[in-house]
């Protein structure tokens, strides 16, 4: 992608989930956002594939809503930890009516990142975070990922994000 489209793009995804302008550094996410999109999300279950797809469509959502024309030149590249979450967000908002800017923080403090703010000290651990989420290195219960249960009678590692979710909505009691 080059680097003026990326960056609009990066900030179009910013926008869909920052929901008010801060110049507090304490309640400012740049860094963990630049952070996400530049980690690639990884699919290594059948069905986290669509995840996959998910996010890379929303570059045409982008592209579309701010009339950039239908040039997905860039639709070959990897999609990003940020596009899954914002993508799986929505899916999330769809099959719930809960806003998906709230799924996607949710996500956020459930991956233990909401701490990191831009002015937050320990950084060195986000990667490590990001590493367990994507190469699926949370515990038997999901703890690590986005859809952590109390208790699960199957293995999370081994089951696809979207039954994960499912999993998560009745361990947390908030099916629609």
């Amino acid at each position: 992608m080059n680097e003026p489209l990326d960056n609009l793009y990066f900030n179009w995804l910013c926008a869909k989930v920052i929901q008010l302008e801060n110049s507090t550094p304490s309640l400012k996410y740049d860094r963990l956002l630049r952070e996400l999109h530049s980690t690639e999300y990884v699919w290594l279950i059948p069905g986290d594939d669509d995840r996959s797809e998910d996010g890379v469509e929303l570059r045409w959502h982008f592209l579309q809503e701010t009339g950039l024309g239908d040039d997905l030149s860039w639709e070959h590249l990897p999609c990003s930890a940020f596009e899954m979450l914002l993508a799986f967000s929505k899916r999330a908002e769809f099959a719930t009516d809960v806003p998906y800017i709230e799924w996607f923080w949710e996500f956020i403090g459930n991956l233990g990142l909401k701490d990191f703010n831009d002015a937050a000290d320990g950084w060195s651990r986000v990667p490590e975070i990001l590493y367990i989420f994507i190469w699926r290195q949370y515990d038997y219960c999901g703890n690590g990922g986005i859809c952590p249960v109390s208790s699960s009678t199957r293995d999370q590692t081994e089951v696809d994000v979207w039954y994960q979710f499912c999993d998560y909505l009745v361990d947390q009691n908030r099916l629609p």
